[in-house]
């Protein structure tokens, strides 16, 4: 079989599916079902950054950095942490899938962070396009996947939670009130790499796992009717929110990712 007729063929089979289903197709080429490495564990190509007060794409004091194979966020050349709230995204969205982040706290809080920052990051999912926020948007339109280390005090404070800036979200099967809901998850304290995989069926349902277990699920997922998002849409456009953007937060507390990789799911008939 010719090159050219591989290429056609691939090309009707990436790119005629619906909406929601091109939403799953990462850059790189691989197998239905296989993991696609987004972080590749050399530099950032395929990732953009938005810190709040800068332009799309510019991170003057370096937030986001490879080093030793890591992708981490840290503070080396940051005198004050002044609201500068980071975010770094995925070049495409998605819709259907499950996320594997491997991540861990480290160091200390730079001064300025707030106190409910300390030890406090997480991921975006369904992101509105880093392209619609303005330059003092602090977060993005989305949900997020929240990671919190344990304080070393003997209090709960478990990982793998969820919140809603500028989305709403079904919980135990009611609209779920106020920005976060803690899960399940255990308090981890110290620098210890924790494993967290994000099942993410379009507006449908989402569910967290930490280590291996579920710790919280949720669904109907949806824009609030006063967020950006909404607005961009349009009166009276659905505020179902069926896909979007991933990006990994910084928040100003460091902290290293060694893998980010997602899995593409076929949607739900």
């Amino acid at each position: 079989m010719s090159k050219l007729v591989l290429t056609f063929i691939f090309f009707l089979s990436t790119y005629l599916p619906s909406v929601a289903q091109a939403c799953n197709t990462p850059s790189a080429q691989s197998e239905a079902n296989d993991w696609v490495e987004l972080f590749n564990g050399e530099n950032l190509d395929g990732w953009t950054t938005k810190i709040t007060g800068q332009p799309l794409g510019a991170d003057p004091l370096k937030t986001f950095v490879v080093e030793n194979g890591l992708l981490r966020v840290n503070y080396s050349n940051y005198k004050k942490f002044s609201n500068q709230f980071g975010h770094l995204f995925f070049a495409e969205p998605f819709s259907h899938y499950k996320l594997l982040i491997e991540y861990r706290f480290t160091g200390e809080q730079v001064s300025g962070g707030a106190g409910w920052a300390k030890r406090n990051s997480g991921v975006m999912l369904h992101s509105q396009d880093p392209a619609t926020m303005t330059v003092k948007q602090d977060f993005p339109d989305s949900i997020e996947a929240q990671f919190l280390g344990g304080l070393s005090n003997g209090k709960t404070r478990p990982t793998g939670n969820i919140c809603s800036p500028g989305t709403e979200v079904d919980y135990l099967g009611r609209r779920l009130k106020g920005h976060c809901q803690a899960s399940n998850g255990e308090t981890l304290d110290g620098e210890q790499w924790v494993s967290i995989e994000i099942e993410v069926n379009g507006a449908e349902s989402v569910i967290h796992r930490v280590n291996g277990s579920e710790v919280i699920r949720y669904g109907n997922l949806k824009l609030s009717k006063g967020s950006k998002s909404a607005k961009l849409r349009g009166k009276g456009a659905p505020l179902t929110l069926e896909h979007g953007y991933i990006a990994l937060q910084s928040e100003s507390h460091p902290i290293d990712f060694r893998r980010v990789a997602i899995k593409n799911l076929a949607p739900h008939r």
